[in-house]
């Protein structure tokens, strides 16, 4: 080593000159898509795991059945399973303000299911499973009818969500687009926007696609493309501050 290389070891090197520390991290391909091809049961552990912290309490106000639930350890979160089965209303929920970590929402989200009349809801013969797993089967004799309805439910429910969240709580909603009277709804927009405007940051969205193909029994001329895939909405409860604050 020369004296020249021997003084300059004595002095420290400028900033940009110093070795940089390497970033932290692992190379890895085992990532959450947006897009999945498969059922709700394989897709919501996935949500939950990059959305909800281990010991969250959740309140799943549309239980149902529970198949979103079939693949999470039970031990993981706190569930508050309620439905209208239960006696609890979404847009009436028995929490008090600012007392939950996270909402799941999955309300009916076909038009069909809010008629008038039951004799004209859907789910009808082999949709019967469909019909009882998204609805009580009664008929919507009051408030807004059709697409309108289904709109209607989903926003005094996240208007409810809203209220019982704690500060950077989080909501999940699942819902699916629908034609309605031969008019396309983008639902899931029409939620996004609503659920903004009450102080929700639109935080991810995942596209499930349906694994098998749909049928219909009669068709005359296709007017829109078959909806085979629905969404999940997560939404985080800022009220307009920064959905980035540490801890948040």
């Amino acid at each position: 080593m020369s004296n020249r290389e021997e003084q300059l070891r004595l002095f420290p090197k400028p900033d940009d000159e110093r070795k940089r520390k390497s970033p932290d991290g692992m190379t890895t391909s085992n990532l959450i898509c947006t897009a999945h091809v498969g059922t709700n049961e394989e897709l919501f552990p996935q949500i939950l795991d990059l959305h909800v912290p281990p010991g969250a309490i959740v309140a799943d106000v549309t239980y149902g059945k529970g198949i979103f639930w079939k693949h999470v350890p039970k031990d993981k979160y706190k569930v508050l399973a309620t439905d209208i089965e239960t006696g609890v209303d979404c847009r009436n929920l028995p929490y008090d303000s600012g007392s939950i970590d996270c909402v799941v929402l999955d309300p009916p989200y076909m038009e069909g299911l809010f008629r008038r009349s039951e004799r004209h809801l859907a789910g009808a013969g082999t949709y019967a499973a469909f019909r009882s797993t998204y609805s009580n089967g009664e008929p919507t004799v009051e408030g807004p009818k059709y697409h309108e309805a289904v709109l209607d439910l989903y926003c005094k429910a996240g208007n409810e969500a809203h209220r019982v969240l704690r500060p950077y709580g989080i909501l999940i909603v699942k819902c699916q687009d629908e034609v309605s009277a031969n008019i396309q709804h983008l639902t899931h927009v029409e939620i996004i926007i609503n659920y903004q405007s009450l102080g929700f940051y639109t935080k991810d969205l995942f596209v499930l696609v349906r694994p098998n193909k749909p049928a219909v029994s009669r068709m005359k001329k296709q007017e829109h493309a078959r909806k085979n895939h629905s969404y999940f909405l997560v939404f985080v409860k800022t009220d307009g501050k920064n959905p980035r604050r540490k801890g948040g």
